[in-house]
């Protein structure tokens, strides 16, 4: 039985929200997806039903592989599409979600399948998030918040968080895009805002944005 667009925005919200250990909880779930708990709670026992959660009152969630599965295949037409959309139709990377939105819950797997074929196979999506392959199987990055950084290292931004388009577009009117080298010059101890040097210029990022940059060591 094919999932419906309800479940299928459910099954991405698990995939973002999850901890190390699989679990999450009604609560958070419920602000992600703006939703109120009861509804929440009994999506979660139609998901049990299903066996992609473990469900239990009072206790967080537990995603199963299955359930882990079912959400990395939405995950990965979701970000397939705005692969797509950049490299064959030219969008900018700002561009691209809310059509993503729409598209991922077209059911038609040779669709997603001949996609993936047109871009050869791409590993990561626009935003430098890994796409899952056609089994829902996920590469995992070693990455670190630009917070994290300390004045003086040299980084490559390497992906961004969850963010909206007013963000990428603040980056873009940066040139800071995916693969530019970064040097940390300084830390506000006030604000944490961080100045870098990208290229032959520098910029000040506020700690918000810091937050979001993704970078690899």
């Amino acid at each position: 039985m094919r999932t419906t667009l309800t479940e299928e925005n459910y099954l991405k919200a698990l995939f973002h929200l999850v901890d190390n250990e699989g679990k999450v909880t009604i609560n958070e779930l419920s602000k992600f997806l703006n939703v109120k708990m009861p509804s929440v709670n009994n999506m979660m026992k139609k998901f049990s039903e299903k066996k992609w959660v473990i469900y239990e009152t009072y206790k967080p969630l537990k995603v199963t592989e299955k359930g882990r599965r079912e959400a990395a295949l939405v995950v990965r037409k979701h970000r397939l599409t705005e692969m797509f959309l950049v490299k064959k139709m030219n969008f900018g990377w700002e561009n691209v979600h809310e059509i993503a939105e729409q598209l991922e819950h077209v059911h038609s797997k040779i669709f997603f399948d001949k996609m993936d074929e047109i871009l050869d196979h791409p590993k990561f999506d626009p935003h430098g998030e890994p796409i899952p392959d056609k089994d829902g199987n996920i590469i995992s990055q070693d990455l670190q918040k630009l917070s994290s950084c300390k004045v003086g290292e040299n980084v490559t931004f390497a992906s961004v968080t969850l963010s909206d388009d007013a963000f990428l577009n603040y980056l873009t009117d940066r040139k800071l895009l995916l693969n530019t080298k970064i040097k940390i010059i300084k830390i506000e101890d006030f604000d944490k805002s961080v100045t870098v040097e990208i290229g032959e210029k520098q910029e000040i990022l506020s700690k918000k944005a810091t937050e979001k940059i993704l970078v690899k060591r």
